[in-house]
């Protein structure tokens, strides 16, 4: 099959997504999250993993991994798909989202204009600003008995109130 039957040309009446990644590494009994500049049009002053958009010439781990390396400065192992969100925002163009987590041996990370970097606790994660999934999702992703996979759908009522739906359940 070559590129011109894949179909990716056929965007009529197609809803359509932007893919990016989402990454939660972990040393020890730590998650690293970073505290988003309060400057960020996204999420400003909240705590979120680490990620970006997925480039046109990768896939969601190289993203992954490029994203991390970027942002934090670490190299990672054990990158884990934990779950794949579909996000409509009510706009036009949606977004799909690989979340993933990654072990590091070090702890030490860079500086840069997305945020600041900080190793928390697993336990006392909860109780900072959180982005509004991050209270549902992250229990779920750091439990090391679960079976990944997850997939989300997400979406906002008519008080902007998210709306988590996960296949299966």
């Amino acid at each position: 099959m070559g590129a011109n039957e894949q179909g990716a040309g056929a965007t009529q009446n197609r809803w359509l997504t932007i893919p990016r990644t989402l990454c939660f590494v972990l040393n020890g009994s730590d998650v690293l999250l970073m505290k988003r500049a309060p400057h960020k049009r996204v999420f400003p002053n909240r705590y979120n993993g680490v990620g970006g958009h997925i480039e046109r010439d990768e896939d969601p781990m190289t993203s992954a991994k490029r994203e991390i390396l970027e942002e934090t400065g670490l190299t990672v192992d054990h990158l884990q798909l934990c779950a794949v969100y579909n996000i409509d925002a009510g706009e036009a163009i949606g977004i799909v989202l690989f979340v993933f987590t990654a072990q590091t041996n070090s702890r030490d990370v860079i500086s840069n204009e997305e945020g600041t970097l900080h190793w928390l606790p697993r336990s006392e994660v909860l109780n900072y600003d959180l982005v509004e999934d991050l209270p549902i999702i992250l229990p779920r992703i750091l439990d090391e008995n679960a079976s990944f996979p997850f997939f989300i759908h997400v979406s906002y009522d008519e008080h902007d109130q998210i709306k988590m739906r996960f296949a299966g359940e």
